[in-house]
């Protein structure tokens, strides 16, 4: 049987964290300009008119 000794130094571990929170943060911003394109979508389309003076 064979023993593997692993070791995750600070440094992969805190890049490993970063890579994690970036990860979420742009899954984040992607689905916020998502809802903000179909939003001013009907805004656009549904939106109150102004009239011509």
């Amino acid at each position: 049987m064979q023993q593997f000794f692993l070791y995750i130094d600070p440094g992969s571990g805190s890049y490993l964290l970063q890579m994690i929170i970036a990860g979420i943060l742009g899954v984040a911003f992607f689905f916020k300009n998502i809802v903000f394109t179909i939003k001013h979508f009907f805004h656009r389309i549904f939106g109150k008119k102004s009239k011509m003076p």
